[in-house]
């Protein structure tokens, strides 16, 4: 693989507001910056990203409800309490959302008499919403949950173990 090639296509996918789109001149979206943001860290390449531009689009995600949307106008989804905060955590910006208030928008999404999360409050429960807003309450240091590594979407134990085994 040519990272090199790889890294300049991520690069000409960045936008003025710090994100990144799908293609070169393609909206920002968090699904999207959480992909571009972890290849680049993988590739050892961070110091291409605009953390504070970045961190301030990301930051500006959250809405008054808590939770987090992945682009301006659209409504707070459990997902997204993922894609954003994996990205600020990949560049050291998760203390400039609100913690308390995603983690109170994400247990208000749990069905707590059958189990699971949903995208939004009163809404049915799905297995993809359960995975992201687990990892969410993950990454916010929620008691009782294994920390996962942002970058690659893992407990942390498990790479480490990984790891361990290639010395």
């Amino acid at each position: 693989m040519d990272v090199d090639k790889a890294v300049d296509h991520i690069v000409a996918c960045a936008n003025f507001d710090g994100g990144y789109g799908v293609r070169p001149g393609a909206e920002s979206h968090s699904g999207q910056i959480f992909t571009c943001v972890a290849a680049l860290s993988i590739a050892g390449r961070l110091d291409l990203v605009d953390a504070d531009r970045l961190g301030g689009w990301l930051s500006e995600r959250q809405l008054s409800g808590g939770g987090l949307n992945g682009r301006p106008e659209k409504k707070e989804d459990v997902c997204y309490s993922w894609w954003v905060l994996s990205s600020l955590s990949i560049i050291g910006r998760t203390h400039w959302i609100d913690r308390d208030k995603l983690i109170s928008f994400i247990l208000r999404c749990q069905d707590t008499e059958r189990g699971g999360i949903s995208d939004q409050p009163g809404n049915m429960v799905d297995v993809w919403h359960t995975l992201f807003g687990l990892a969410g309450l993950s990454l916010l240091e929620y008691k009782g949950l294994e920390p996962v590594n942002a970058v690659y979407c893992m407990p942390q134990s498990t790479i480490d173990r990984l790891l361990g085994s290639q010395e």
